[in-house]
């Protein structure tokens, strides 16, 4: 609904969403979480809306960390963690700092 009204900031909330929902099904919908994270990634990137991107980084750096890609997972954390600090979003760092630390060992 949010595409065709032309709504694209709720449009790209609605994707991290989905992004979300399909990271915390079993089993995990990783391919089709990737994509829904990189679409409102973009999107969000488009319309500079950075509370979205921090959530999007973290959704990202959560998926790579569980189907075993530590490297990306740790960019994607610390990209998050900078964001969310920056932006005084404290209520999602202690996940993020919880997945990085994770991600780094």
């Amino acid at each position: 609904m949010a595409t065709e009204s032309g709504e694209r900031g709720y449009g790209a909330w609605v994707r991290r969403l989905l992004g979300d929902i399909r990271l915390r099904v079993e089993p995990h919908q990783s391919v089709e979480a990737d994509a829904d994270f990189r679409e409102a990634l973009a999107l969000a990137d488009e319309l500079e809306m950075r509370p979205l991107q921090a959530r999007c980084r973290l959704g990202l750096g959560i998926l790579y960390r569980r189907t075993g890609r530590p490297d990306e997972a740790r960019a994607e954390l610390a990209t998050a963690i900078a964001m969310l600090s920056a932006m005084g979003m404290a209520f999602w760092l202690p996940e993020a700092e919880r997945e990085l630390a994770e991600a780094s060992r």
